[in-house]
């Protein structure tokens, strides 16, 4: 099993880096786990402290049970991913039942910055983008999709994502094997991670 990480600040457009590496490649054989469904679980904490939780920090995320799911997958055992709502920030009673595949892109904002985590990957990738256009991004994705409001992203903005983005996320370019610039559509950096997922595959 090839085991890729992708990175990257909010907003960067790994997700969009992953689709554009899943472009022509067999479905059947590469599967993706997004770090956001390894949100810690908090049905301990109400709503609003719930809502107090600074998510873009290491500690908000269950590593240990991410690490734990990539091995039973190397392994070839089938696993329950969690589901993940950003609406009452925390899990639902719902899994995702996940089967190994040849490939595995695992994307998030935080999984360079964990040791255990970084020595699964095959392949490390660093999806950079300039600061103006991933708060752009952050705010329409969730004011559309999170039911946020303005003030609520800007606030959550400058008090918790950039100065945690700084802290924690952009250092971790240092461990990329590749950073793509996502600044418009880089088709070389993604041609060669797609070839080597090729090479795997065939």
């Amino acid at each position: 099993m090839l085991i890729i990480g992708i990175a990257g600040g909010t907003g960067s457009g790994k997700t969009t880096v992953v689709h554009q590496i899943m472009n022509e490649l067999p479905h059947t054989e590469v599967g993706v786990i997004s770090q956001d469904s390894y949100y810690k679980e908090n049905k301990n904490l109400s709503f609003d402290e719930r809502a107090l939780i600074n998510f873009d920090h290491p500690r908000a995320i269950d590593f240990d049970l991410l690490v734990s799911h990539l091995n039973d997958l190397k392994e070839g055992k089938t696993i329950d991913q969690p589901v993940y709502s950003f609406i009452t920030h925390n899990r639902t009673d719902d899994t995702i039942s996940t089967h190994p595949r040849k490939v595995m892109i695992v994307e998030g904002i935080l999984i360079l910055t964990n040791p255990e985590l970084r020595a699964l990957f095959d392949i490390k990738v660093y999806v950079h983008a300039d600061s103006d256009e991933r708060l752009i991004r952050r705010l329409k994705r969730d004011i559309a999709e999170r039911g946020r409001d303005l003030d609520e992203v800007l606030t959550r903005y400058q008090n918790t994502l950039k100065p945690m983005h700084e802290q924690f996320i952009e250092p971790t370019k240092a461990f990329a094997d590749i950073i793509i610039p996502n600044d418009k559509y880089n088709t070389v950096a993604i041609d060669v991670v797609r070839a080597v997922i090729t090479q795997r595959i065939l």
